[in-house]
């Protein structure tokens, strides 16, 4: 075999190898991806049968709380204790203050992608968000949008409903900026039936 072939069959060899590895590399991160909500449907399985909050995996600083479903867009996600850059990066984050002494649960995720199905939510659609106390059926009862450096999400001011927050506008290029859009939802009201 003469030179010139052996340089081309090693070039040849080396774009190969480099090719396999990008390849490689970019199913990576879909596959951590996947192999993550795998662990989190797992850690909230565990909550729900034990009511002991285990976290997904060693490492995490939080663990699977609740799970929230929008029935008429689809959606069904486990939602994590905690609101930081951290828990958001899997899955919608409960914010630790809120929901206390009947005050408004407030949960939060990203526009691109947990929470991108809000902008299709419209009045009266139902959200189910299911805890360990029980599942609770909201309805959809109104949306703004609010400027984050002027404006503080008040959870004392609707008692008892849920907030979900995530950053506006949905298809801005930068993420980051200070808007903020909110959706608020009552609990609907179980009706009594009486037998007569």
């Amino acid at each position: 075999m003469n030179a010139r072939r052996f340089y081309i069959l090693y070039v040849l060899a080396a774009a190969a190898i480099i090719g396999l590895i990008m390849m490689l590399t970019s199913l990576w991160v879909p596959a951590k991806a996947a192999l993550a909500q795998y662990l989190l449907e797992e850690s909230w399985e565990h909550y729900q049968h034990t009511g002991d909050k285990r976290r997904p995996w060693p490492w995490a600083d939080h663990y699977a709380i609740a799970q929230i479903q929008a029935p008429k867009q689809g959606v069904k996600q486990i939602v994590l204790s905690g609101d930081t850059g951290r828990s958001l990066a899997f899955a919608p984050g409960w914010n630790e203050q809120s929901g206390k002494g009947g005050s408004a649960t407030v949960i939060s995720a990203h526009r691109d992608t947990h929470f991108a199905f809000l902008k299709e939510v419209s009045q009266n659609d139902p959200i189910i968000l299911q805890t360990a106390q029980g599942d609770v059926e909201y309805r959809v009862v109104a949306s703004d949008i609010i400027d984050a450096t002027k404006n503080k999400i008040s959870p004392e001011a609707f008692a008892d409903g849920l907030i979900l927050v995530t950053c506006y506008p949905f298809d801005a290029i930068a993420a980051g900026g200070p808007l903020r859009y909110l959706v608020f939802a009552k609990p609907v009201e179980k009706l009594t039936t009486f037998v007569m």
